[in-house]
């Protein structure tokens, strides 16, 4: 879910170097130096000096602490005997993969983008290397071994990836907060838009790693003479570039051998009602497979027909080899955040298992054409509860106010794609799944996948709009337009879901500290540069002083208002913040996508006041994947109580575990240098309201 908080911060880095490489070589390295730990993006590694039997032994070897603390979804590249990450205020630094002394660090100058990054691209070619990092929509070229900037990249060392939109779309917002996918000289970078109306186009576009010059174009949501374009039913009088979206925001993987390249695109654009772009909305909520070269259409399947839950795809899909019907097939697998695994052949896109379309409810709301069917896999079986899962009596035991977790559970729709309504639907696996963007690991030869999960019930709710004329525009209507639907009307937020309450801001930031803000963006929030000067000066205004009188202001145009709008986003939470359904509220899977079934499923983490009291099988909500390694381990980080795991991948055992400086919401990555193998992970904490850090950690075994 890429939305619209207002204060955190997210962007992505992405560094471009042009250089020799290896100018201090180490013997015995085994590198990672890819995202995810290669183009099949199956987090796998062969290293085996950390095993089963001394993994208990696992100590901190060095720690690095970046200059801010915050957030890191920062999943780090190790090439060359360095360690590259991006720190929280989008720093890029290069340390001693063996020591963990810092060598450099870059900032991109004069971009003031505060997105939260997931680190950088490292791109490379026998003996030069390039590293891509970004900032906002801007993407900077820089050499790995100085960390600095390669000028003959695009404009003096950058380019912006708004370049190849349509001109409509050139100033609106756009950033990039997950590394790039690599294929020969080309670079493909995900890219994050609003949500809601008037949100740019998703476009897929190959980028020219030396000049940056784009190559070429798909087009998620298809011009008039394309195939699919009729799944796009948009009113011939809407204003022009309402409807957009349909991009890809998680990651892509490749088969570098077949020249393919598997992009999950996301939801349309708005967000939650539809009325206005009517039909399937093809390439939108599908994973699109494109010759990586050329960016021909290969095929395509669409996993939500017409989306109005935010259901878009939130991870890079895995690349796996499994022995199907006696025969080997290579496959491409899409988690979702329904909690489903769907299993395509590659090549042809055939499902391996079978899909069916079930009838779904029709919607309540004016305008609004819900699809008749959706897709749901027979296998393997969902890793997630469904809303139509859960009965009264799947309430959360650990509280005293049963009566009151009952009422919430019943009061709402639970079916299978239960339509948004305005009396609120009840939402699982929650608006961040099921699995999110860290993704699942795999087994990629045995095929075997192992994906983390939440079971956060979520509420989603539309409320009818008020249309507002043009001359009684105010800084009051702009904020229900634009930031109302994280921050809730009385700016008051939802701490708990991570939307943080904007009351008395004026004790923390000035006027022109919050219109840049609502100009580029911050962490998970995007901004709203198409916005003119006089309306941003109205929000922020009304937001610094909302109990003066506004005057009313002429906007740049009239504001636009759709039939109904989201009412913002909302965990069904008990008092003290846990889910009000029963646990596990986060769970650890292998499922064996062989047959479809699964090896053993696990809670994942223990939710902190519970355990307290010795309740240790209760899971909590998790963000960030994990790596397998080859001979039988599976590490993980990502949970709100702070912990560092090593299971048994072939039966879940908990084999080892420690205590973190702070949360590491990310994906770790483990290397070998001079002999040790070494495993990096970032811990900024902050995600979920656990406190904030600033710690590289690497752990090892001492030599």
């Amino acid at each position: 879910m890429q939305r619209s908080i207002f204060f955190l911060g997210l962007f992505t880095l992405v560094i471009f170097c042009h250089c020799s490489i290896d100018p201090e070589p180490h013997h015995d390295m085994t590198e990672w130096k890819s995202y995810l730990g290669g183009p099949d993006r199956s987090h796998y590694t062969e290293l085996s000096h950390i095993t089963k039997a001394n993994v208990n032994d696992l100590e901190v070897i060095w720690s690095y602490s970046t200059k801010d603390s915050g957030q890191m979804q920062m999943h780090p590249i190790m090439a060359n005997g360095l360690v590259y990450g991006v720190s929280p205020s989008l720093e890029v630094f290069a340390l001693d993969a063996a020591t963990g002394v810092e060598k450099w660090t870059y900032s991109p100058s004069g971009d003031r983008h505060l997105n939260t990054s997931r680190g950088i691209t490292y791109w490379y070619d026998k003996d030069e290397a390039m590293i891509f990092t970004t900032s906002g929509p801007y993407m900077y070229a820089i050499d790995p071994v100085s960390g600095q900037s390669i000028t003959s990249f695009g404009d003096h060392g950058k380019i912006d990836l708004r370049s190849g939109l349509p001109a409509y779309a050139r100033d609106w917002f756009l950033c990039s907060n997950t590394p790039g996918t690599i294929y020969k000289n080309l670079v493909f970078m995900p890219v994050r838009l609003s949500e809601g109306a008037f949100a740019a186009p998703g476009y897929i576009q190959a980028i020219d790693v030396y000049s940056g010059d784009v190559v070429w174009t798909f087009r998620t949501i298809p011009s008039a003479e394309e195939k699919n374009a009729d799944t796009w039913r948009i009113p011939a009088d809407a204003p022009k570039g309402i409807v957009g979206g349909a991009n890809n925001w998680a990651g892509m993987a490749i088969d570098t051998d077949r020249d393919i390249l598997f992009a999950p695109i996301g939801s349309a654009a708005p967000d939650f009602y539809g009325g206005i772009r009517q039909g399937d909305n093809l390439y939108a909520n599908s994973l699109v497979a494109l010759r990586a070269s050329t960016g021909e259409y290969l095929w395509h399947y669409q996993f939500t027909h017409h989306d109005i839950w935010d259901r878009d795809p939130p991870a890079p899909p895995n690349l796996l080899t499994i022995t199907y019907d006696n025969q080997k097939i290579d496959v491409v697998a899409q988690v979702t955040k329904q909690g489903y695994v769907f299993v395509f052949d590659r090549v042809t896109g055939k499902p391996i298992y079978e899909i069916e379309e079930i009838p779904v409810p029709a919607s309540s709301l004016v305008g609004e054409m819900t699809a008749k069917t959706q897709p749901r896999p027979v296998k393997p079986l969902p890793f997630a509860r469904q809303a139509h899962d859960i009965t009264s009596q799947n309430f959360n035991p650990y509280t005293s106010d049963s009566t009151t977790l009952i009422h919430k559970i019943s009061q709402y729709d639970r079916r299978w794609y239960a339509p948004p309504d305005t009396s609120g639907i009840f939402l699982l696996p929650g608006y961040d799944g099921g699995a999110e963007w860290g993704g699942a690991g795999a087994d990629p030869e045995n095929g075997i996948l192992y994906v983390n999960s939440n079971e956060m019930p979520w509420l989603l709710k539309m409320n009818e709009n008020k249309k507002s004329s043009k001359s009684s525009i105010t800084g009051a209507d702009l904020y229900s337009q634009y930031c109302a639907n994280c921050h809730q009307s009385n700016r008051q937020g939802i701490p708990a879901s991570g939307f943080p309450s904007l009351i008395d801001l004026h004790k923390t930031m000035d006027n022109p500290e919050v219109i840049d803000i609502i100009s580029t963006g911050r962490g998970m929030m995007t901004g709203f540069p198409q916005l003119s000067v006089i309306e941003k000066e109205a929000i922020a205004n009304y937001l610094l002083y909302p109990a003066d009188k506004h005057e009313a202001i002429s906007a740049a145009e009239d504001l636009y208002t759709l039939p109904y709008k989201h009412a913002g986003y909302k965990k069904l939470v008990t008092d003290d913040g846990m889910p009000i359904i029963d646990p596990p509220w986060g769970t650890l899977h292998a499922i064996d996508l062989n047959s479809g079934d699964y090896i053993w499923s696990r809670p994942l983490g223990i939710t902190p006041t519970l355990r307290e009291i010795g309740k240790h099988e209760t899971g909590c909500e998790n963000y960030g994947g994990p790596i397998i390694t080859a001979n039988g381990l599976l590490f993980i980080a990502g949970t709100k109580d702070g912990y560092f795991r090593a299971f048994e991948r072939d039966t879940g055992e908990l084999l080892w575990e420690d205590k973190l400086p702070a949360a590491s919401f990310a994906t770790p990555n483990t290397y070998a240098i001079n002999g040790q193998q070494l495993i990096v992970l970032a811990c900024g904490g902050e995600k979920l309201g656990t406190p904030k850090g600033n710690k590289i950690i690497a752990y090892g075994l001492k030599n």
